[in-house]
């Protein structure tokens, strides 16, 4: 079947040293309407492909196919694999060879490449795999089309904003994702970092494979280099079987390493060279374990101030904070906050709410609530806003939600960074008070933490301080002892405490 044609909208790259094959392919290219540009070497091929690879790039000098020959008379094609696939935009690379042993092209389609061609080509052959990548990228361009659709309303990926910061969210997202290189997110605890990094999946190549989210914050430092690598049976005591970690279970896939800048400094360096050589070790192990692993890592805190006070390794973030992305505050995204507290509310009261029902009968928001809503500073971002709409969804005994449903009077104070102060080990131990909510007495109530208590035994008795000073206030104790709101309640979880 002959396509119709449509004009070159798509560009085509040929590799390949011998001239004659180069331009037999080009014109066949040609001929079903790509935009045909060549080359004859690797250090010509990578002059070509070379661009700003950030996430708002423009994307001037993407390909949509490349045809790579693996052997250059300068170099091995397959160095130039990776970079390709790896780019923003969805470049697919066709690897020919002229080996009739299937080695090197299994190694291409290891490191990305959609699919290989065995020289001299054959007619039939190129016509089917043409076909087949004419298909994909049609699909693939249908795709764009209807997210562009989406970004427009203010939905990408199950992340809902109108706000012009979300939408270059949106944009910046739908440009990076297809790549393979590693994603930083920042923002503030509660702005859905955690969705970003499952978004970036859903649009990968990986899409099919394991998503796994993995709290750097949580893990207590003894067990942190078991949760990334795993370990051998007997390795350390109460290691009675082996366990794979976070890479072995995200191989293929996409790992998520949120509030990286906790991990300890030794950790760093393990993960660095695992990031180097796509190679672990488990702990109490011997063996090197290939991992195929996309990394997204996520941050609340100032990564160049962690850097320069040492609390994270300068290498290590180079290798992470490649394509970088922020999430804005609540507070900075206008009427976002009313379109995100009608969608939970839709989604707690499913079928009450849709704009579709003929006859909603489900609880709304009054003009006080919206108002209550629009003025509302959200120290605790989407996170804060969904618990209060979810929790006036059940508690409202009215027609409609009033201010008072939702709750907000307790949090109204502005956010404030940690303050990064630890606790005076000189004595007596307090919890910082500087936060504490109105109504609770100021004066510190000083603990005691015995010398034979473990790291992990005298950090649970400072938490469980903190809590009791701040009226059992998460989000307050969580930031008088200067950590973020979700790594207090990791902890919690993970000691049983509700």
């Amino acid at each position: 079947m002959t396509r119709p044609s449509r004009g070159p909208t798509w560009r085509a790259l040929v590799v390949e040293d011998d001239a004659r094959s180069r331009d037999a392919l080009g014109l066949l290219l040609e001929a079903r309407d790509f935009a045909v540009t060549s080359a004859a070497s690797l250090a010509e091929a990578r002059a070509l492909t070379a661009k700003d690879v950030s996430a708002a790039g423009d994307g001037a000098h993407d390909f949509d196919l490349v045809f790579l020959d693996l052997g250059l008379p300068d170099g091995d094609g397959l160095d130039l694999i990776r970079p390709l696939v790896e780019h923003p935009g969805g470049t697919s690379v066709v690897v020919l060879t002229g080996e009739r042993r299937l080695e090197r092209a299994i190694e291409a389609m290891r490191r990305g490449a959609a699919d290989y061609l065995v020289k001299p080509l054959d007619a039939a052959a190129l016509s089917l795999a043409l076909g087949r990548l004419e298909r994909a990228l049609d699909e693939r361009d249908e795709r764009r089309r209807i997210t562009r659709e989406l970004i427009g309303l203010g939905h990408y990926q199950g992340m809902v904003g109108h706000s012009p910061p979300m939408r270059r969210l949106f944009e910046q997202l739908d440009r990076a994702a297809p790549s393979e290189l590693p994603i930083f997110v920042r923002g503030e605890s509660g702005t859905g970092k955690e969705l970003v990094a499952r978004a970036v999946h859903q649009v990968s190549r990986r899409r099919r494979a394991p998503f796994v989210a993995l709290n750097c914050g949580a893990i207590p430092s003894q067990l942190a280099e078991s949760e990334l690598f795993g370990h051998e049976r007997g390795s350390f005591t109460g290691a009675t079987r082996a366990q794979i970690g976070a890479f072995e279970r995200a191989s293929g896939g996409t790992l998520f390493l949120d509030e990286v800048t906790e991990m300890p400094l030794d950790l760093q360096v393990a993960l660095l060279r695992v990031l180097e050589q796509r190679t672990i070790q488990r702990v109490g192990g011997a063996k090197e374990i290939a991992v195929d692993v996309r990394i997204v890592a996520a941050t609340n805190r100032d990564l160049a101030e962690a850097v320069r006070d040492g609390r994270f390794r300068a290498d290590l973030r180079f290798r992470l904070d490649v394509l970088p992305l922020s999430l804005p505050p609540l507070r900075e995204r206008g009427d976002d906050v009313l379109v995100l507290a009608h969608h939970f509310l839709a989604a707690t009261t499913p079928g009450e709410n849709s704009p579709s029902a003929p006859a909603p009968v489900g609880p709304r928001f009054s003009s006080a609530a919206l108002e209550a809503l629009r003025q509302h500073p959200w120290p605790g971002n989407v996170r804060e806003l969904k618990n209060a709409v979810q929790r006036a969804a059940v508690l409202h005994q009215g027609p409609e939600i009033e201010p008072e449903d939702l709750g907000l009077d307790a949090t109204t104070r502005e956010p404030q960074p940690p303050s990064g102060r630890g606790p005076d080990v000189s004595g007596e131990i307090s919890p910082s008070t500087d936060v504490a909510p109105p109504g609770v007495p100021q004066g510190p109530s000083p603990i005691s933490i015995a010398p034979s208590l473990t790291l992990a035994e005298a950090e649970r008795v400072l938490v469980l301080a903190a809590l009791e000073r701040h009226a059992g206030h998460r989000g307050h104790a969580a930031l008088a002892l200067g950590i973020a709101p979700k790594t207090l309640y990791n902890k919690l979880r993970a000691w049983g405490i509700d």
